[in-house]
């Protein structure tokens, strides 16, 4: 990078973590690749669909470009996938590639996705993480066997459900099946 980047870059760290479109702008445009986290559709969404893919970019309308950072959308049902492809990038390059974990929200969902993500890089050796990740990997590691009552009980679960019923309760438990689905590119 020709510019220095400002602290909240996180750039000592391999792994870096950031909430929404400024963590996406701060963490970001200065990783190698970003993994943007949304565990729960858009309150008024039934289907659970996840913003489109095109090859290894995710496009989601207000954010920012970042132009040649490759961006997979990722949940906690295809943590493993994305750490996976984060691997695979790294080999690819030859060299040690830095990644931004950014949550959609700050949500409890969105919270938990990132640190599970975090997680997965981790048992796969990419470990070098700023305090933040390991913060966000940590509430996951600590709270992982009570992820289905928290992605329920969570306001954005509760908000979903009410506004949408059943499909909804149904799109929010399965959501919180870690590692439950593959392939986080299109």
């Amino acid at each position: 990078m020709t510019t220095a980047a400002l602290p909240a870059a996180q750039t000592h760290y391999q792994v870096r973590f950031g909430r929404g479109i400024d963590g996406l702008q701060a963490v970001g445009a200065h990783a190698d690749v970003v993994i943007w986290v949304d565990a729960l559709p858009e309150p008024g969404e039934t289907t659970g669909q996840k913003p489109a893919k095109r090859g290894h970019d995710v496009h989601v309308h207000g954010w920012p470009e970042l132009v040649g950072v490759p961006i997979i959308h990722a949940d906690l049902t295809t943590r493993t996938d994305a750490a996976k492809w984060m691997l695979e990038q790294q080999v690819e390059a030859g060299d040690r590639v830095s990644v931004a974990v950014v949550a959609a929200s700050d949500g409890v969902e969105d919270t938990l996705a990132a640190g599970a993500v975090i997680d997965a890089l981790a048992g796969l050796g990419i470990d070098f993480s700023s305090p933040e990740a390991a913060v966000v990997c940590a509430s996951f590691t600590g709270l992982e066997r009570a992820v289905g009552h928290l992605f329920s009980a969570s306001v954005a679960g509760r908000t979903l459900i009410a506004q949408n019923g059943e499909a909804a309760a149904r799109i929010v438990s399965e959501a919180s099946g870690i590692d439950s689905q593959s392939s986080v590119v299109a």
